[in-house]
């Protein structure tokens, strides 16, 4: 398969300290972590990508890795993750399905063997597309507090021949979370779910 080749990388880190009610003990931290990289396959119909899905593993883990240093260090921290892929218009949506595992797998190795899966989304643009990244807890879907997403984009990617690579983690609930369903507190851990 084709090299990973990197033009661009972006790492932010969003503190929220309210949401019009009263300051949070603790600010929610969103980070998220972004790589353009070239689509090898931009511009003409490849049956047989499914492969570079193993190269795309090392990007995964290093970005992993980054996201968890913005938010201080420490895996345990971390509550919350998604993922997201933007191609570029001379791409298809299907290039960017090959972000599933290198992006997810990675999260989940670097977390701990976090116990959800990772939710995802993905679409086709130009430069400045933005992506609404869904987040999830990490260790069950059915967290209701957790259910958030993080907006990415960057000005001038990708260009029609890349693909914008997006992961992102999150320190916990959404700020003045009270609409109920399963507890963090609560969670099992045992099938992903709750």
């Amino acid at each position: 398969m084709p090299d990973v080749v990197i033009r661009k990388t972006l790492s932010v880190v969003e503190e929220i300290f309210h949401e019009g009610g009263p300051p949070a003990e603790v600010p929610l931290r969103r980070a998220a972590a972004v790589s353009v990289i070239a689509n090898p396959f931009a511009g003409r119909y490849v049956e047989e990508i499914a492969g570079f899905m193993e190269d795309l593993k090392p990007l995964g883990l290093q970005m992993a890795k980054l996201l968890i240093d913005r938010l201080g260090g420490d895996p345990k921290a971390v509550e919350g993750y998604g993922k997201g892929a933007i191609v570029g218009t001379a791409g298809e949506l299907e290039h960017g399905a090959l972000w599933h595992v290198p992006g997810g797998y990675a999260m989940r190795e670097a977390l701990g063997n976090a116990a959800a899966i990772v939710p995802s989304t993905k679409k086709v643009g130009a430069p400045g597309t933005r992506l609404d990244v869904p987040v999830t807890h990490i260790n069950a879907s059915y967290v209701r507090s957790h259910f958030d997403a993080m907006e990415v984009s960057m000005a001038d990617a990708p260009r029609a021949d890349e693909m914008a690579l997006i992961l992102v983690m999150t320190t916990g609930q959404r700020i003045h979370a009270r609409v109920g369903g399963l507890k963090a507190s609560e969670v099992k851990g045992e099938d992903g779910l709750r």
